[in-house]
């Protein structure tokens, strides 16, 4: 099944990787019950899962982070070199910030922690999957933090961005999935995702996470009619 064949399926395919076994189970179980999701591989550690995610296109990756091998970090920035569109959930036992943070930084669309909820989980999963950021305020705080600082130094580097491109920015920095910025905007999903594509490469993010923290930097919110 190719790439675009999964964006336009009703169906979001989960790859789940954690070097515990009854952990990934649990989960399998947990998230199939939902009618719109459906588990596509398993992996035991981050080694495991790029080979996977390269050979099943999934539409979101739930990743622990500490596995032997190759850990959920490296896992992580190996499946966004491959695919900058790649949705990856860190779902962990620690909310250690540090580890948390290096996770968005590698890539991660957001996290949350193995003793959530089943409904959180699928949520989650949803909202990765729809193109929306899951991740909490205080993070968003420290990644807004880094953003100033290195977003300083290349300034002279950013390339302006067109109209079109801020009024995407602004609905980015809500938290907005491509379905609900290409309705308010009158476009479709693949340009808002072509969009959203030059958006990071301009101003040098990583991810949507990253360009809607800079987005609230920099005052590009929605204006209130």
């Amino acid at each position: 099944m190719s790439d675009s064949e999964n964006a336009n399926s009703n169906t979001i395919r989960v790859l789940i990787v954690d070097d515990h076994e009854l952990f990934r189970q649990g989960v399998s179980a947990m998230i199939s019950r939902h009618p719109a999701i459906e588990v596509v591989g398993e992996a035991s550690n981050g080694q495991e899962a790029v080979s996977q995610f390269t050979e099943l296109t999934p539409d979101v990756v739930i990743m622990d982070i500490n596995m032997p091998i190759m850990t959920g970090l490296e896992a992580t920035r190996l499946m966004r070199e491959k695919n900058s569109e790649a949705r990856i959930l860190i779902l962990t036992v620690s909310d250690a910030e540090q580890a948390l943070f290096e996770a968005v930084k590698a890539g991660a669309s957001g996290y949350i922690l193995k003793n959530a909820s089943p409904q959180t989980v699928i949520d989650s999963v949803q909202r990765v999957f729809s193109g929306e950021p899951v991740i909490p305020g205080n993070l968003a705080v420290k990644i807004i933090h880094e953003l100033s600082a290195s977003t300083a130094k290349k300034a002279q580097e950013i390339d302006p961005l067109t109209e079109r491109e801020i009024d995407v920015l602004r609905h980015l920095s809500t938290g907005s999935s491509n379905r609900d910025i290409a309705s308010a905007l009158y476009i479709s999903e693949n340009t808002v995702r072509n969009h959203v594509r030059n958006i990071l490469e301009k101003l040098h993010l990583s991810n949507r996470v990253q360009a809607a923290t800079y987005a609230l930097r920099e005052g590009y919110t929605l204006r209130e009619d």
